[in-house]
């Protein structure tokens, strides 16, 4: 499946999804689940990022969004990079990560994927 959102219409309301690589499901420890909501709490205050709904799942994102800049595909592309980042991060820096090397492994082996 493509990775990359086709947006038509830069000033357009879009509905997407996203999931962490392989289905991880990441989003379980409320650590993590906190970067994610910050990161949009980020972009609605810094990147103009306009969030009509969302949905956290457990390894996966459901976002209802407009950008105010009408540059959807540069605020997801940017938002994604660095909520991943940060998640990757904080797993490695979190001494009670009980999965930490396998969810570690799994990112690595989806990087080399792509």
């Amino acid at each position: 499946m493509s990775r990359k959102y086709k947006f038509y219409n830069p000033s357009g309301l879009y509905f997407i999804s996203f999931a962490v690589v392989y289905w991880v499901d990441v989003f379980t420890r409320e650590r993590y689940l906190n970067i994610l909501a910050r990161s949009i709490e980020y972009c609605r205050k810094e990147k103009a990022m306009e969030v009509y709904a969302y949905c956290f799942m457990p390894n996966h994102v459901h976002l209802v969004f407009r950008s105010g800049n009408d540059n959807p595909s540069g605020l997801i592309r940017d938002f994604k990079k660095y909520t991943a980042k940060k998640v990757i991060n904080a797993i490695k820096e979190n001494p009670q990560e009980s999965r930490k090397k396998w969810m570690l492994k799994m990112f690595e082996k989806a990087g080399k994927e792509s």
